[in-house]
């Protein structure tokens, strides 16, 4: 069992929310954290800048109320995700609120900076960076993150095409701190198996986009209820970064999800034309088979617990 911080150790259930972009909102993140995961969500989701402080009111305001009234059954923390790559020209004033309002969890992508976590240290919150290989891994622990997300193949959004057992592997080689391991877990079995290989936490986006609560399109929701791995592209045509995506959301934006050109990825965009890539062009990722309808966030978090509970019974079974 790996080192965890003081924050992670209170997890009564090894699963955190990945931040959706777009779609993770104040109502989403709070129905995760009151169901026992770590809620999350990207800051860039508030628009205008100052949202942001209005949406952290809400989410400490609303957790500390719920802990109040169930001092036995706390909320689980939450996450705000801050993309550290240059083209965010909102970082400092994004920060700047998370350290106002004490933001349990950063979660760090695309780039590691020293300024970003000792802002999150400075009032003892925690940052796990997400990386896609194990360079990435040790880079991000020597400027200074406390734990990584794995970002494995298969994953939604913004991916690796590593499997989960080499990636893991190699990072606990020489790394005891939390990892959550992202790609394709959409069922308790598989928050189970990310456990055995190594892995605190299961990191889980894309069945989150399938609840009542998340700020998607009912198109989108729908697309994920009857979709499967086979409809799953990987192309880093739409931010020059390659991700997942959903192929009839590529279909439905008139190009040919078979036949997809490739980006340059010097042109990397995270600003507004970003948002209508991932507005109209789907991210998801492979686990989806598992999501057979659009469930409020509780609903989801319960099967999860189930399937948890009954593939640790099958385990203990086999060994007896």
């Amino acid at each position: 069992m790996s080192k965890l911080p003081a924050v992670l150790q209170q997890l009564k259930f090894p699963v955190i929310a990945s931040p959706l972009f777009i779609i993770s909102n104040p109502k989403l993140v709070i129905a995760q954290c009151k169901a026992g995961v770590v809620g999350s969500m990207p800051a860039l989701n508030a628009r205008p800048a100052e949202q942001l402080e209005e949406w952290l009111i809400e989410i400490t305001e609303t957790l500390a109320a719920h802990n109040r009234a169930h001092p036995d059954k706390p909320a689980a923390p939450f996450a705000i995700n801050q993309i550290v790559h240059k083209s965010n020209d909102r970082l400092e004033h994004d920060m700047a609120m998370c350290v106002k309002y004490k933001v349990p969890i950063i979660i760090t992508s695309l780039g590691a900076r020293e300024d970003v976590n000792a802002a999150a240290h400075s009032y003892g919150g925690i940052v796990l960076h997400d990386i896609i290989n194990n360079k990435f891994a040790k880079k991000a622990i020597e400027k200074g993150a406390d734990g990584l997300v794995a970002v494995a193949a298969g994953a939604g959004g913004h991916a690796g095409v590593k499997s989960p057992f080499a990636l893991i592997q190699e990072i606990r080689e020489w790394f005891d701190g939390p990892i959550a391991l992202s790609g394709a877990i959409a069922n308790g079995g598989a928050i189970l198996a990310a456990q055995a290989m190594g892995a605190d936490f299961a990191y889980i986006g894309s069945a989150f986009i399938a609840t009542e609560e998340a700020r998607a399109a009912e198109e989108y929701k729908q697309a994920i209820v009857e979709a499967s791995s086979d409809d799953i592209v990987y192309s880093n045509l739409f931010t020059g970064v390659h991700g997942n995506y959903l192929a009839p959301s590529i279909r439905n934006a008139g190009l040919d999800p078979e036949n997809l050109p490739e980006s340059d990825a010097s042109k990397m965009n995270f600003g507004g034309d970003a948002k209508k890539a991932w507005k109209d062009i789907w991210g998801c990722g492979q686990g989806i088979g598992a999501v057979k309808a659009v469930v409020p966030t509780a609903d989801l978090v319960a099967r999860l617990q189930r399937e948890y509970e009954e593939a640790r019974a099958r385990l203990n079974l086999a060994h007896h």
